[in-house]
């Protein structure tokens, strides 16, 4: 069965995994990509781990990983080689059992006219990763941590001209007042309609300043906005300085009850972001089939 079938025919709820850089973080190695390549068993331990605790979509660890991030950040990394890379691994430890979602975020620099970035600069390099990562054999797209609405549509509209695959989006909230809203200023009832009006398969929220209960206020706004089909992966609580570091602290018990509260809101796709480990994924299962009986 298609991914789109899937999504069509099942009306139970869907896990994803949860957050993979801050997994690999834990074992000394870098977030970013680029582990595909220095480390590809680490990233398909993390993939299988999510795989056991009861993920059906799974996440390719190719977050950033767009020729204008790449050449900002990463000079001299394989754009090809590592989201094929990516693609692979998701594709290995998902098995018959999973589909993969092929990851794709910011370009970390802001759309004309806030910043100089493109368009159609812009829509090129997210054309270019959505081609190469359906080379690699995903299932469709996930558009994720985009906190520009007009970003998210441009990628959303390169992904659709990339593949025939369904497209999800999730856009990152920084406050659930006047509506929810986005550091930009777009409310989730805008994101949503821009987002169905372009054709994705899903529109949700993920990572952001909000904890798990808040997602589900957000969720609850683009249900009413009418959104047939809702993901939500909120992060294991806010993130919080400690000692110098950032930390999500909210344990799998607390994050389960907040995704159930998502999936009372209306989200069908549920899953975790910054800070959130297998046992969160765990959890949220085992509570969700605690419910269904």
């Amino acid at each position: 069965m298609k991914l789109a079938e899937f999504l069509a025919d099942d009306r139970k709820p869907v896990l994803l995994d949860g957050a993979m850089g801050t997994q690999l973080a834990v074992a000394g190695l870098a977030m970013g990509g680029q582990t595909n390549l220095t480390h590809p068993e680490a990233v398909l331990a993390v993939h299988r781990q999510y795989v056991e605790a009861g993920a059906r979509l799974l996440i390719t660890n190719t977050l950033t990983m767009n020729r204008v991030y790449i050449e900002t950040h990463h000079p001299g990394l394989d754009l090809r080689e590592v989201n094929l890379a990516g693609a692979r691994l998701a594709r290995t430890a998902a098995g018959e059992g999973c589909y993969v979602l092929g990851d794709i975020s910011s370009t970390g620099r802001m759309l004309e006219p806030y910043g100089d970035l493109t368009e159609e600069e812009a829509f090129k390099a997210f054309h270019e990763q959505a081609s190469v990562l359906a080379e690699g054999g995903v299932d469709g797209f996930i558009i994720e941590t985009m906190f520009s609405l007009a970003e998210a549509a441009c990628a959303l509209r390169a992904c659709r001209a990339a593949a025939d695959l369904p497209v999800i989006v999730c856009i990152s909230f920084s406050t659930v007042e006047n509506g929810g809203r986005t550091i930009m200023g777009d409310s989730a009832q805008d994101c949503a309609l821009t987002l169905m009006g372009a054709g994705a398969a899903a529109v949700g929220a993920n990572c952001g300043d909000l904890d798990p209960f808040q997602i589900a206020e957000i969720v609850a706004r683009m249900q009413e906005a009418g959104a047939p089909l809702i993901i939500a992966q909120p992060n294991a609580g806010k993130p919080e300085l400690v000692e110098g570091r950032t930390v999500f602290a909210m344990s799998p018990y607390d994050f389960a009850a907040g995704i159930y509260r998502c999936y009372q809101a209306g989200a069908r796709l549920l899953g975790g972001c910054c800070g959130t480990t297998p046992e969160h994924i765990r959890a949220a299962a085992e509570l969700l089939k605690k419910h269904e009986e």
